[in-house]
């Protein structure tokens, strides 16, 4: 194996012939790029697993693991296979090279390569990785990792699957007063900071926020990955927003802010997830009975002057080790039957 340094893409030349590699390794190199060899496909494809490529040059004949092979392993690699590959080879036959276009090749290129035309599909390949990779930190950017990670590898699909799982909600208790005594670039900057810690609290304990209204947000647990426990997992989160709030507090405190205060309901129980909206513009969501408890707990909160509310289902799953304060059964406003309510200590 080779390596070159410098700027442009970073490409990677597998193929068993030595001569080959160090001749189209140097025509890569002249135009700019990086190159690394590998001399067969199952180097190769430790290299990619490794370390990051922009595209994969790739021979077909070669010992230990085939190109065809090869492309088959990156297809079944969530990581690699968006990697656009272009095939250089010998191979005659229009089934070779529909069989290498099905299995994800971006191109096929006959030997000896045409260097004009090697350039031109480079190009177009690292211009549709590009926008590929925009568009993958776009949905990065505006969905969670696990929704990022979900989307990825089912695709997106209008409709729901059934869970079982646990929903919280949360929000700012007073905080209407709060923006009437401020400035609105406060309230921008308030609500930034009061994401980022919710954010690190729920996302740590494996939980998905799906919903940021104002000073609220909602969060799920169990999906669209499932977590071993998801209530003892929302309710770890809980005690930790409750934690980070009170630490906020004695810097806001400092500042001779107006503290801070929040109100956390959850409940647990079976649920349909999945996207709801339309193609054009959709959202990750959970509905059923547990998503309304939660909420309905959530606004319950302000009359127990309690900061964190459970019902039964997740105090039953949470073993004789949490300290739990029954409250009692609480006719919840929307609710047909009263319901059992606990609050969590903190």
């Amino acid at each position: 194996m080779a390596e070159a340094s410098g700027g442009g893409a970073r490409l990677l030349v597998a193929d068993d012939n030595k001569v080959n590699r160090l001749l189209l390794g140097r025509s890569l190199e002249v135009l700019g790029h990086r190159v690394a060899m590998a001399e067969n496909g199952r180097i190769a494809l430790e290299m990619l697993r490794r370390e990051p490529f922009d595209l994969l040059l790739l021979d077909m004949e070669m010992p230990e693991m085939t190109g065809f092979e090869v492309l088959e392993h990156l297809a079944a690699d969530l990581q690699l296979r968006d990697l656009p590959v272009i095939v250089t080879s010998s191979l005659e036959g229009v089934a070779n090279i529909a069989r290498c276009i099905e299995l994800g090749a971006e191109d096929y290129l006959h030997k000896p390569v045409n260097p004009v035309l090697l350039r031109a599909r480079i190009g177009s390949s690292l211009e549709k990785k590009r926008l590929r990779d925009q568009q993958k930190e776009l949905v990065r950017r505006f969905a969670t990792s696990e929704v990022a990670e979900d989307l990825q590898r089912s695709g997106f699909a209008l409709g729901g699957r059934r869970i079982g799982g646990t929903v919280m909600f949360c929000d700012i208790r007073g905080f209407t007063s709060i923006t009437e005594q401020q400035s609105p670039e406060e309230t921008i900057e308030l609500l930034n900071t009061f994401y980022t810690l919710m954010f690190d609290a729920i996302t740590g304990a494996g939980g998905v926020v799906n919903q940021m209204v104002g000073d609220g947000l909602m969060s799920i647990f169990g999906a669209p990955l499932p977590l071993a426990d998801p209530r003892r997992s929302a309710v770890r989160a809980a005690r930790e927003m409750i934690e980070l709030i009170e630490l906020l507090n004695v810097e806001r405190e400092g500042q001779g802010k107006a503290r801070l205060a929040i109100g956390i309901g959850i409940a647990t129980g079976d649920m349909i997830a999945g996207y709801t909206g339309t193609h054009s513009r959709a959202t990750y969501t959970c509905i059923g009975d547990a998503v309304n408890l939660a909420a309905r707990l959530e606004a319950h909160t302000k009359v127990a002057m309690r900061p964190i509310l459970i019902d039964g289902e997740t105090a039953a799953g949470l073993g004789s080790g949490e300290v739990l304060e029954p409250l009692g059964a609480v006719q919840l406003k929307g609710k047909a039957a009263a319901v059992e309510v606990f609050a969590v200590s903190v």
